[in-house]
């Protein structure tokens, strides 16, 4: 049985990098879609498998994931032998790994979330931005890139130079700013730039973007 990806019908958020997960692993899935503003994730049929009423999940020949990191690691797993490893086998490349991924989870993203409510929620609703909101804001997100600046000047990726779970896990939001046409990833310095270019032309994710989630078999 073919696992399903229960995920809206863009790319973005946590289905984002479940859906870059699957297709960086080569792994055959069904995408079905919910529709959120019917609702569709609020219905006691999708409660019963996610009770928090939240994308992404999947069901994996019966076997429901919730929560986009859990059900990447899960995939990674799953599938040693296919696509790159982006979960290294070894104690201590695994652990930098975890790290390089709970800094995103924990630093990186609690700083870029603002901007992107100040900068491109309310841009997209037609609502008035405060700029010293903004302002702010990014401020702080520019100090969490001053280190990443120093951490990519040691190597290629935030974890060595193999790309692993730690970068992919950056792709959930950070590629929305260009929405608010806010460039703070390609401006900090050389080695952010650097970095982050080579994400965003990543062929798998390029790919993503342009077809969606695609249901393969």
């Amino acid at each position: 049985m073919v696992l399903k990806l229960y995920a809206g019908p863009f790319v973005g958020g946590g289905s984002a990098i479940v859906g870059l997960t699957l297709v960086e692993k080569q792994v055959p899935y069904e995408h079905v879609l919910v529709k959120m503003d019917a609702k569709e994730h609020k219905t006691p049929e999708y409660l019963a498998k996610h009770p928090f009423g939240q994308i992404p999940m999947i069901d994996d020949d019966g076997f429901i994931v919730y929560e986009s990191r859990a059900i990447c690691r899960y995939i990674i797993d799953k599938y040693p032998n296919q696509g790159p490893d982006l979960l290294p086998k070894g104690l201590k490349e695994r652990t930098l790994v975890e790290q390089a991924a709970a800094v995103e989870y924990a630093t990186f993203t609690p700083a870029l979330l603002p901007v992107l409510r100040e900068g491109v929620g309310k841009k997209r609703r037609g609502e008035p931005v405060d700029q010293a909101v903004l302002d702010e804001a990014l401020k702080e997100l520019s100090a969490k890139l001053d280190v990443y600046e120093v951490i990519l000047g040691k190597h290629k990726f935030l974890a060595g130079d193999e790309f692993s779970f730690a970068d992919l896990c950056h792709y959930a939001y950070a590629p929305m700013l260009t929405m608010g046409e806010i460039n703070i990833m390609t401006s900090k310095g050389p080695n952010v730039t650097r970095w982050w270019n080579e994400l965003m032309s990543r062929p798998t994710w390029v790919k993503l973007k342009e077809e969606g989630f695609k249901s393969t078999q």
